[in-house]
């Protein structure tokens, strides 16, 4: 940091300009990308899934909530776990606040796990979040959309991930997957990504990439409340 390069105002601002000229190929590139995620083909969803929620069983057309788009982010929490993961629950302490603002546009986001309801009930009191949460533990759900793998994928290195076949590293991966729900209730798969694919959904991140020491991810990532607080 004390090395780096320092300019007058006039040299910066030009410095400045070219890399915005960068910013903006970026920006019309990434338009581009998002219409042709729009543009992708859908998957139909004939299998039945049953989940467990606060107010008992639901299948994966419930879960829309009356609304006609779905977001699922496939939250690693083994069954066997007590607490959930903690990268994932960097990601999820953005949740709660962006609920009002999708659902406004026809949207419901939800958290999908493998652990029972009991377990995400306490984590999610103790993190204070408020974003809907069900367990997938007695589906295939998070297996057949690639954010569960079985112990002998495990012990062999290798399952189908992010669409390729590669070590899992574990049994639970983190995901996003979106669904579509048409007028005569008939479901589709419209997209999933995973592993750096979703980098973009953690707002954090994204205003640490504008700060001189970047992410500093050598410090380490802890649950939210297990962090010292300094004054």
């Amino acid at each position: 940091m004390e090395k780096h390069r320092i300019l007058p105002k006039d040299q910066w601002i030009e410095a400045r300009k070219e890399l915005l000229r960068k910013e903006k190929e970026f920006t019309k590139l990434r338009d581009e990308l998002t219409q042709q995620r729009r543009d992708l083909p859908w998957e139909a969803v004939s299998k039945s899934y049953t989940f467990d929620g606060p107010n008992g069983k639901m299948s994966l057309s419930d879960l829309f909530a009356g609304r006609s788009q779905l977001i699922v982010y496939h939250f690693m929490f083994h069954p066997n776990w007590d607490q959930g993961c903690k990268h994932c629950s960097f990601w999820a302490d953005h949740y709660s606040g962006m609920i009002p603002h999708l659902n406004h546009r026809d949207v419901t986001f939800i958290c999908i796990s493998r652990a029972s309801l009991e377990k995400l009930e306490a984590f999610k009191n103790r993190m204070g979040w408020t974003f809907p949460w069900y367990s997938s533990g007695n589906s295939d759900f998070n297996y057949d959309f690639q954010a569960s793998f079985t112990d002998e994928e495990v012990e062999k290195n290798e399952a189908f991930y992010n669409y390729t076949h590669q070590n899992p590293m574990t049994t639970d991966r983190e995901g996003v997957s979106v669904f579509y729900k048409d007028g005569d209730g008939n479901i589709s798969h419209t997209y999933s990504t995973y592993a750096r694919g979703i980098d973009m959904m953690n707002i954090t991140y994204q205003f640490l990439d504008l700060v001189p020491k970047g992410r500093q991810d050598d410090r380490g990532l802890r649950h939210h409340d297990q962090y010292v607080a300094k004054i």
